[in-house]
């Protein structure tokens, strides 16, 4: 069998699918939204205001992905574009009342989720995996 470390990005991939997959279906069923769509709507309540280029950062995704999202997102009402106060081809985002309330429904699932991870990985395993996944989100590879 490989050693941990070499099977590290194989692990990572799957935790995040298996994850994606649970937390899509969890929070569809609870408040009609997906992860994707969670992550989106808490950057724009934490930041309102925010541009789409800046979305995009914060989500590390292509601006093309969050185009998509934010399309998605407004269709279903829960997100308005309004126009940027100072550059006349940009936009801004802001949470609507429904989007407010979406996270709102979103919210005890979530706190489920983490209570669940506290159970599977200890306190101090939550904590030191937030640490470690916060690292690795920012992380940039120096590649070839």
């Amino acid at each position: 069998m490989p050693e941990p470390d070499q099977r590290l990005f194989f692990l990572l991939q799957r935790a995040a699918h298996q994850l994606r997959t649970a937390s899509d279906r969890r929070l569809l069923a609870t408040a009609g939204i997906t992860t994707a769509q969670l992550g989106a709507l808490f950057a724009i309540r934490d930041e309102p205001g925010i541009t789409q280029q800046a979305l995009a950062r914060t989500l590390g995704l292509r601006e093309s992905a969050v185009t998509g999202l934010v399309g998605r997102l407004t269709a279903a009402g829960l997100v308005a574009r309004r126009a940027h106060p100072r550059e006349h081809r940009a936009v801004v985002l802001e949470l609507t009342g429904d989007g407010a309330a979406a996270l709102d429904a979103a919210q005890p699932e979530v706190d489920r989720f983490n209570a669940e991870a506290r159970a599977l990985l200890g306190e101090d395993g939550f904590t030191r995996t937030a640490a470690a996944m916060r690292a690795l989100a920012s992380w940039e590879s120096p590649g070839p």
